[in-house]
């Protein structure tokens, strides 16, 4: 008899412990997707070199273009842009439709979005910036110092910026890597030399796999695989250790590496509306 019930306390307490865990293993993670704005209007063909490479590459004589991108990042039930391109004042580099009314198509607003990531204070990369001003901001340390110190620097333009370095906004400085919404599946890694405090943003996709989202570190896909760096850059030891970090993530994550200012790369996304997943 003693032993019968000591075994229908076991199975009590078994079932018991079912009950308590199972809830936490049937919890799925949130979904993330992946979605391209067109963020500026591209110019006509152009020779790279010599601004596009410090070491007076020509390319072959090819030209390039350029295309300007912004991404909406769709984490659950939180939001996220990388990048907001350029200023719908910017002459004939404006894009045709603003990030809002993009949104808009999406049945999203401004105020929905959680953050805005920017890879760095290039004016291509920030002309919409002011357009969340409800976003957390999140920018590489050594970008957001000169954005905050308010002094003349080459290509910043921190006006833009008002509503954070006014103490407006919220404001988290990047100084290496972070974790954006603190489950691994979407990082921005600290990739400097394009400028201080460049970053790259990469995102994990159930169905795509993993992406990087280049910024600036490469403009077009012949400076990316032959580690070229434009006479701008602020630092080339920093651009080329930082080409070669990403290089190894890509390798080691099986990852699709899309260079924000190549057209060739446009196809590894899906076209706007539509989203990675």
């Amino acid at each position: 008899m003693l032993r019968v019930l000591v075994l229908l306390a076991c199975v009590i307490t078994a079932n018991s412990f079912i009950v308590i865990v199972t809830p936490a293993r049937a919890q799925t993670a949130p979904e993330v997707t992946l979605t391209r704005f067109d963020c500026g209007t591209g110019g006509p063909p152009f020779e790279a070199a010599p601004r596009f490479s410090d070491t007076y590459d020509s390319f072959g004589g090819r030209k390039f273009t350029l295309v300007y991108s912004c991404y909406l990042i769709k984490h659950g039930n939180e939001y996220m842009i990388w990048d907001s391109g350029h200023s719908m004042a910017a002459g004939d580099r404006a894009p045709k439709v603003s990030m809002v009314d993009q949104l808009a198509q999406l049945n999203l607003k401004p105020e929905q979005m959680k953050y805005i990531g920017i890879s760095h204070y290039h004016g291509d990369h920030i002309g919409q910036v002011s357009s969340f001003p409800n976003s957390t901001l999140l920018i590489g340390k050594g970008d957001w110092d000169l954005i905050a110190a308010g002094k003349p620097y080459p290509m910043l333009n921190p006006k833009p910026f008002a509503h954070w370095t006014s103490g407006g906004g919220k404001v988290v400085p990047i100084l290496l890597d972070h974790d954006v919404f603190g489950d691994g599946r979407v990082l921005i890694l600290g990739t400097p030399g394009h400028t201080p405090g460049h970053t790259v943003l990469l995102v994990k996709l159930a169905q795509t796999g993993n992406v990087i989202l280049s910024g600036d570190l490469a403009h077009f896909r012949e400076n990316y695989e032959t580690n070229g760096m434009p006479v701008f850059n602020v630092s080339r030891a920093e651009t080329l250790a930082s080409i070669d970090r990403v290089k190894k993530i890509a390798a080691n994550l099986k990852a699709t590496v899309i260079i924000q200012h190549d057209p060739r790369d446009l196809g590894k996304l899906p076209a706007f509306p539509a989203a990675a997943r």
